[in-house]
């Protein structure tokens, strides 16, 4: 149904998850692993690298729509960095529910809070196997 919140999921950032992440997707670069380079630009910390932020939102979609779920389009803007020792606070909800090309499309919006404001936030849309009530 339009309005229905996802779940929260509440994730505590550590300094493993970050660096994971860019190892992960092959970001190199010195603020998402080297404290020092990241005070060196003028951040209190490491920050997680875009791919990784990616890599949550689509984890907490799949996790909604279960393993039948296709994210189908997915877009998202970046806004606070998010640290280690950041609380990591995701939600969202439905915007749209509809039938296309027999796909049971939902539409929906998210955002991904740290301490200091939104870390991202973004809308997408999955097919999900069957329609829930609308």
């Amino acid at each position: 149904m339009a309005g229905e919140a996802l779940p929260t999921l509440v994730k505590e950032v550590t300094a493993t998850t970050i660096v994971a992440g860019a190892i992960a997707s092959r970001d190199f670069a010195p603020i998402h692993h080297d404290f020092r380079a990241a005070r060196k630009a003028g951040l209190p910390d490491i920050i997680m690298n875009n791919i990784t932020t990616g890599g949550l939102v689509g984890r907490y979609l799949t996790d909604w729509s279960g393993p039948e779920g296709e994210i189908k389009r997915m877009k998202f803007h970046l806004g606070s960095p998010c640290h280690p020792g950041d609380i990591l606070t995701m939600t969202g909800n439905v915007v749209r529910k509809h039938c296309h090309l027999n796909e049971h499309l939902v539409h929906v919006e998210y955002d991904f809070l740290v301490p200091r404001g939104s870390h991202c936030r973004g809308t997408a849309t999955l097919c999900l196997p069957t329609m829930a009530a609308e």
